[in-house]
């Protein structure tokens, strides 16, 4: 596993911190790419975990490209027009994929400056909770580029057409006050209760039975392209699993003995 990947699990929460604080945590190196996806995997495939936690280790969230390949022409940026076309293909653009592709609730903890793709990184995220030094930036024309990983996707969803557009095309990068009147974020708080509050929250949701915290984010991300019959029907198909389930009945029998309840993930 990359070094330039920190994975820690506490319980049922895992926190994968970006951990470049030297380059403000690029996340466009094929190790890194390989080692977030990776974990991804694991994390999807482990009943255990209940939430995850993304955070970025020194100053910064997310710097999202490195810079210093852009000006080399090395890494994801080396070669012709189509072969940095695949390059993307093969590299930044796995982890939208990777993230949209976890069934466990997903907190950005966004500890201070989260550009280009490292504002769509925390776009990709179910909930985002900023330190009073955040600060988002859809910036890639500012480098002469477009959002290369799945913003234009992430962005309108996560702020609004009108902002999203508005971020795209200045470029210009938007506080942490303000992306809390944006509805960008769901909490400011100050930079020493960042960490705090988003592990807390993690326990709030992971107290939760496992199996139906994971069918709930399905049924959110199935909204976004259902028919309300659509999504009423999968609701339902859901439901009957759930009403069957070992923990739907650990959870009704807890409410009834006064108790809290354990959850087994069936």
């Amino acid at each position: 596993m990359s070094e330039k990947l920190r994975v820690e699990r506490a319980g049922h929460v895992v926190t994968l911190t970006l951990n470049q604080p030297e380059m403000r945590n690029p996340i466009t190196d094929l190790d890194f790419v390989d080692a977030f996806v990776e974990r991804c995997a694991q994390i999807q495939a482990d009943l255990d975990v209940r939430c995850v936690i993304i955070t970025g280790a020194g100053k910064g969230f997310s710097s999202g490209g490195n810079i210093k390949h852009m000006a080399e022409r090395t890494g994801t940026f080396a070669g012709s027009a189509d072969e940095i076309a695949e390059n993307y293909r093969k590299g930044i653009q796995r982890v939208p994929k990777a993230v949209y592709a976890l069934d466990v609730p997903v907190i950005a903890a966004v500890n201070g400056a989260a550009y280009g793709a490292g504002c769509d990184l925390a776009m990709m995220c179910d909930i985002r909770i900023a330190s009073e030094h955040a600060v988002f930036a859809e910036n890639f024309v500012k480098v002469g580029l477009i959002p290369g990983d799945a913003g234009a996707w992430f962005l309108p969803r996560a702020v609004g057409a009108s902002r999203a557009a508005e971020m795209t095309f200045t470029g210009e990068p938007v506080d942490a006050e303000t992306a809390l009147s944006w509805g960008l974020v769901s909490k400011l708080v100050a930079a020493d209760e960042l960490m705090a509050t988003a592990q807390d929250l993690a326990v709030r949701i992971a107290v939760n039975p496992p199996v139906q915290l994971r069918k709930a984010k399905r049924l959110l991300r199935a909204s976004q392209a259902s028919s309300l019959n659509d999504l009423l029907e999968l609701s339902a198909v859901y439901q009957g699993a759930c009403h069957t389930s070992e923990d739907h009945q650990e959870a009704v029998a807890a409410i009834l003995e006064k108790r809290a309840p354990t959850f087994v993930g069936r």
